[in-house]
């Protein structure tokens, strides 16, 4: 038989320091996209660059297959509409594959 001590009266290994949590700092619990002026400047900035983009549709020669591709704004407005589809379809799967909070318990 050895001579070990039972677990509750071992003494610690190492006098290892116990986890310390770190200090919060309260301006550090905000980030800059947490301000809503912030968020409407991101947004704004990409509607601009969604328009720049639109417009140089105007400025190059398309070698489209299809008439349609030929149209301005096709490619964007086709990304937008499949966008959206792809929204519509994530919440049609949502409904056949979801299942019970506990269904894995």
């Amino acid at each position: 038989m050895t001579d070990q001590k039972p677990a509750a009266e071992q003494e610690p290994a190492m006098n290892k320091p116990a986890i310390e949590k770190p200090a919060i700092d309260k301006k550090a619990e905000y980030t800059w996209f947490d301000k809503p002026a912030n968020v409407k400047k991101i947004i704004a900035a990409l509607c601009v660059i969604c328009a720049l983009l639109m417009a140089a549709d105007l400025f190059y020669h398309k070698h489209a297959y299809f008439a349609v591709e030929k149209w301005f704004g096709f490619y964007a407005f086709y990304g937008f509409i499949m966008c959206v589809l792809l929204v519509l379809a994530a919440k049609v799967m949502r409904v056949l594959l979801m299942r019970d909070e506990d269904y894995y318990d």
